[in-house]
């Protein structure tokens, strides 16, 4: 196995053992269906969706109270395929009911971890109870079937009880930011006609308080949909409560008369997850009980190579799609989560991975922007995590001297680090770097099951080499059924350029060898000296300067060239640096043609799952509307970016 990368030569960074081979469920799978190659595998998958998703269904033990009439309806067009049609199934029997009888009903389900220290657990069978009786309040408080509840509550155990409560009687759960402000949230509770809001007094954050029930009562004040609040007692402080309207958690009847689970069909809508757009109002993301039920379980059981016996821990918020991905996927398998309220550093530096040690952790999900906190606040020491078996990793693209330290010094370069990109609009991921086949640093070693991905050029035709458009040319479950109660922009968004191709919106590139790599978002590209550049790709060679922490690179208006790249940089530990030297180790490292102009910040703009804001900043910088910030961290104000003066030598500052 690699254990250095300086030999640049060298194809591959991760090379699997035995053992990582020999545990695979998609490769036992894969011989048991007869197929050599996961190129093979999905040649056929997408040539035979019939007989390809009938034999998922059944190897992971999706279970249908009815069964489907054929797997794909494509009746009303390639862009809107039901997904296993007439079914019947529920994730809430997917994920608690099914599992609160035999050998996992005393299996810990849910682990939390709060900000503060907090630690608390449910087995299967006690998150089932939890779940039949908030259903049943549910429906003694009104709610029924089709009906949207709004979740804005911390990463705790009642948030997935709520969430699979919830489904099982059929109504739909909309999933938002604990950092909302009352405008954003307003305008979710708005555009879903919510009927319910579960909230919480409030969370923390670094071991400030967040008064979130505040925040709800200021945006309900605009929603008038909303007939009931309930309030968890998160952190035991006082809130303001409205007779009629607001009701305690546990103030709710213990022992209400039972309710049965919603026969709900395949494509009957379970959650609406809001993402911000580059104009107008935020989209809402619909996914249904068949379609995101199977995709999460096949990216963490095929992806993640997630058992029964792992132990799985991410750091999100609900409104981010791992959130709902977390709920839904490892618990089907019978795995435990780890629901972890707050940040990775804080209170220690190393939270994360004393968090590992403490719950035997097996798969841990990190995002870069994670991994790069971790490295700077650490003291050099690398704990031993004897369970820790493989990271995963989305949300943006890896810079890789990051990775390398993540691969080498965490994961003493005997831990798979799974790259895995795709998106809440396809219900996870369309890209992924296999733990069972060598991969190289920071980059995907093939398509998730099922998914015709393709990079494309600005004429339609595939690329091998080069940078391009990442398109899909099929349909698989998961993938979002519309905009809800908006087709026509669903069908603008990713529908419009190619016909039957959705068209993701992210920059990407495969080689001959089948690397894949993800460049940053497409409507971020930067065309210099006649080519079309990902700001990913300048970010990490502006990354080889020690002294840069984070970076964002963006594009901007050059009478003579077209455009030019500016980059604004977090420099570690506030150290004074000469602003000439770093202007001439960028020169250096990015190469004369794509070198930016280099601008020092205190913070970059960031979204609550730590995706740095570039368009919001190229908006800032050139003094446009900045649009949508509803998603934005407040600990990382866009205010930090300076605006640009324009004159007539061009844009300086």
């Amino acid at each position: 196995m690699t254990t250095s990368h300086e030999d640049t030569d060298q194809r591959y960074a991760w090379i699997p053992t035995e053992a990582v081979v020999q545990r695979s469920r998609l490769l036992s799978a894969m011989r048991r269906w007869g197929h050599e190659s996961i190129e093979e595998l999905n040649r056929s998958a997408v040539a035979d969706p019939e007989r390809f998703w009938r034999n998922v269904v059944d190897d992971l033990r999706i279970t249908f109270d009815a069964p489907f009439e054929k797997v794909r309806d494509e009746s009303e067009g390639t862009p809107f395929p039901r997904w296993f049609p007439g079914g019947r199934i529920n994730v809430a029997t997917l994920c608690a009911h099914r599992h609160a009888v035999g050998d996992l009903a005393g299996k810990t389900a849910v682990v939390y971890e709060g900000d503060g220290g907090q630690r608390r657990t449910l087995t299967y069978a006690e998150l089932d109870r939890q779940v039949r009786r908030f259903a049943a309040n549910l429906t003694q408080l009104g709610v029924a079937r089709g009906d949207r509840v709004v979740l804005f509550v911390p990463a705790v155990p009642e948030a997935v009880v709520a969430f699979l409560a919830i489904a099982m009687i059929g109504a739909i759960s909309v999933p938002t930011f604990t950092g909302y402000a009352p405008d954003a949230l307003a305008t979710r509770l708005q555009d879903s006609e919510a009927v319910m809001l579960i909230t919480a007094d409030g969370t923390t954050r670094r071991g400030k308080a967040v008064p979130m029930k505040e925040t709800a009562d200021q945006a309900l004040d605009s929603a008038p949909s909303v007939r009931t609040v309930v309030v968890l007692r998160h952190l035991g402080t006082e809130v303001a409560m409205a007779a009629g309207r607001d009701v305690y958690f546990d103030d709710l009847d213990p022992d209400p008369a039972p309710v049965a689970t919603a026969p709900t069909e395949a494509n009957d809508p379970l959650t609406i997850v809001y993402t911000s757009g580059t104009t107008g109002r935020p989209k809402g993301i619909v996914h249904s009980h068949g379609g995101f039920g199977v995709k999460a379980a096949v990216d963490f059981a095929y992806g993640f190579d997630v058992h029964a016996d792992d132990v799985v821990a991410w750091i999100t918020d609900l409104g981010w799609l791992v959130g709902p991905l977390l709920m839904t996927g490892p618990l089907q398998l019978g795995a435990t989560i780890v629901m972890v309220e707050g940040l990775p550093t804080y209170p220690s530096p190393d939270r994360m991975w004393e968090i590992v040690e403490r719950n035997g952790v097996t798969v841990q999900g990190i995002a870069p922007t994670a991994a790069r906190a971790l490295m700077a606040g650490g003291d050099g020491a690398v704990r031993e995590m004897p369970t820790l078996r493989s990271f995963v990793s989305t949300g943006e693209a890896w810079d890789e001297p990051t990775w390398w330290w993540l691969f080498e010094q965490v994961g003493r370069s005997g831990r798979p680090i799974i790259n895995y990109s795709g998106g809440t609009e396809v219900g996870g991921g369309i890209v992924i770097g296999y733990p069972f086949l060598p991969a190289a640093a920071a980059g995907f070693n093939g398509a998730l099951p099922g998914v015709d991905a393709v990079v494309l050029g600005e004429d339609g035709a595939p690329l091998v080499g080069e940078v391009g458009e990442l398109a899909v040319r099929n349909t698989f479950p998961g993938m979002t059924h519309a905009f809800w109660r908006d087709r026509d922009r669903y069908l603008e968004t990713y529908w419009k350029r190619w016909d039957g191709v959705w068209v993701h919106g992210d920059l990407a590139s495969v080689d001959a060898n089948g690397v894949w790599r993800i460049h940053g978002r497409s409507d971020d590209t930067i065309k210099l000296s006649g080519r079309r550049v990902g700001p990913a790709e300048i970010e990490a060679a502006l990354l080889r300067d020690p002294r840069i922490g984070e970076v964002a690179v963006i594009g901007v208006p050059d009478e003579l060239r077209g455009q030019r790249a500016v980059a604004f940089a977090v420099v570690r530990d506030n150290e004074v640096v000469d602003c000439d030297d770093l202007q001439a180790t960028a020169l250096r490292n990015a190469g004369k043609s794509f070198a930016p102009t280099v601008h020092t910040v205190a913070t970059l703009p960031k979204t609550k799952n730590g995706k740095i804001m570039r368009r919001a900043i190229r908006a800032r910088f050139l003094g446009d509307p900045v649009g949508d910030m509803s998603s934005l961290d407040p600990a990382t104000p866009l205010e930090d970016i300076p605006v640009s003066i324009i004159t007539e030598e061009g844009i300086g500052r």
